[in-house]
């Protein structure tokens, strides 16, 4: 079976004007067109060739020996080349762009720029890209619980939190109680891992080690109480959703950002209302 989007070793059942025609063996029906610009000189038939599989701009399928950036399944990084009604195009390493329809996309892209996404086949049977990587990313992570990882932001959820892929590849999540920030697909991020699941994917976070963010934390709620008039309207036992729309903290780490603060003698609790000391 002939596969599209994939690179297969194929047989010379026929050599034409125009390039060579190969199959899985010389008595299969179903042959693909090498065409002749690509052949290797010195080829003859029944020589074996390494190609890959897709189709031309007449949505022929068509054989190449020259290397994809990505097959079928696989998840990498392609700029794109142009934007047009139908979609974006980008540059995959082969004669024929590779389309990112509108339906795809997770934010609008802009020639020139890189993203993220996956190889599949359509349900027009044609190869297209998609930036909604989630189904493609590996879950054979290589990585432990405390390691130091690279990730990229490729969607966001307000269900589940901010979607990741760590060494662009693996698949992670900052879970929505950690993330503290405002995040933007294609933002590389200096990532934590925190838990690896049994099924292998991670979460992972953006935050330092307690001790070590604390500080970070502190000056986080303490400017926020500033912007409250130097009188926050709830403490330390709010709610975590409350929490986290104001501080985008975790109630742990605001409770210790908290503590942290009094310790300091800066701030004090009264009447279930936190006042900046003066």
């Amino acid at each position: 079976m002939i596969l599209l989007g994939q690179k297969q070793v194929l047989t010379v059942v026929k050599t034409v004007e125009f390039g060579v025609y190969l199959a899985e063996d010389r008595k299969s029906e179903e042959s693909v067109l090498l065409p002749g610009k690509q052949v290797p000189a010195g080829t003859k038939e029944g020589d074996r060739l390494e190609v890959f599989l897709y189709k031309d701009s007449r949505d022929r399928l068509i054989a190449t020996t020259n290397e994809p950036k990505l097959l079928v399944g696989q998840t990498g990084l392609l700029k794109v080349k142009q934007v047009t009604k139908i979609g974006a195009f980008l540059d995959w390493g082969l004669e024929k762009d590779l389309l990112l329809p509108y339906h795809e996309q997770v934010k609008p892209v802009h020639e020139g720029e890189e993203c993220l996404v996956a190889l599949y086949v359509d349900k027009s049977s044609r190869l297209c890209a998609t930036m909604k990587v989630y189904p493609y990313l590996s879950t054979r992570t290589p990585y432990n619980i405390g390691d130091e990882v690279k990730g990229r932001v490729y969607q966001i959820s307000e269900k589940f939190g901010v979607f990741v892929a760590v060494d662009d590849k693996y698949s992670a999540l900052i879970p929505a109680q950690e993330a503290r920030a405002k995040y933007r697909p294609g933002t590389i991020l200096d990532l934590r891992v925190t838990e690896v699941k049994e099924d292998g994917k991670m979460n992972v976070t953006d935050r330092r080690k307690a001790y070590l963010q604390i500080d970070e934390d502190a000056e986080n709620v303490l400017g926020v109480i500033e912007e409250f008039a130097g009188v926050l309207p709830f403490d330390d036992k709010a709610s975590p959703e409350v929490i986290q729309r104001e501080f985008g903290l975790s109630k742990n780490a605001f409770k210790r950002a908290v503590g942290h603060l009094m310790k300091e003698g800066k701030v004090e609790i009264k009447d279930r209302r936190i006042y900046l000391k003066k």
